[in-house]
């Protein structure tokens, strides 16, 4: 009895210690990945804007959370508007998930990393799906692109109509604090 249940313990510890080591080169991979596409954990600390009267205000706040496997984004944060955006890796994706302040939380996928012409990283997020949406909820955003050029930030929001069209967009310039 004892010969049976040693190899078969054996064989067992090996395969844990087999998905452990998996599990951890994965947990690496989207780790180093996240940082390569996204640039995302590079905008950790807080981002400034002008309000419609001219003065500053806090714009968002990101932080790297998750033992590093996320970045969450407070969208104006203390205000009865505030939103919270998490990004991370969904296997080879970078995703972002806006919690919206409407109710309804869209997921996009990001479609593009690359430099612009003036040094730029741009980051464009197209819309995937979205969860929670109800009848009273006309529009929701769709799509996002990021786009960063030193201690400045811009984010440009895109929201989508209930037949997935565009129904304008809205634009965010931040600096860096």
């Amino acid at each position: 009895m004892t010969r049976i249940f040693r190899p078969g313990f054996l064989i067992i510890a090996c395969m844990a210690l087999a998905a452990c080591n998996a599990t951890q080169k994965r947990t690496g991979s989207a780790e180093r990945d996240l940082d390569m596409l996204g640039g995302i954990k590079a905008l950790e600390g807080t981002w400034t804007m002008l309000d419609e009267n001219g003065a500053e205000i806090v714009g968002t706040v990101y932080k790297t959370t998750a033992a590093g496997s996320a970045v969450q984004e407070v969208m104006f944060p203390g205000t009865e508007h505030e939103m919270v955006n998490l990004y991370h890796m969904d296997g080879s994706d970078l995703v972002v998930t806006h919690y919206c302040a409407a109710g309804n939380q869209p997921r996009m996928v990001a479609s593009e990393a690359r430099t612009g012409p003036q040094g730029e990283r741009i980051y464009r997020f197209d819309f995937d799906r979205v969860s929670n949406l109800r009848p009273e909820h006309q529009y929701y955003m769709g799509n996002l692109t990021l786009t960063i050029k030193g201690d400045h930030l811009t984010q440009t929001w895109t929201s989508l109509d209930r037949k997935g069209g565009s129904a304008g967009t809205v634009e965010f310039e931040m600096t860096r604090r």
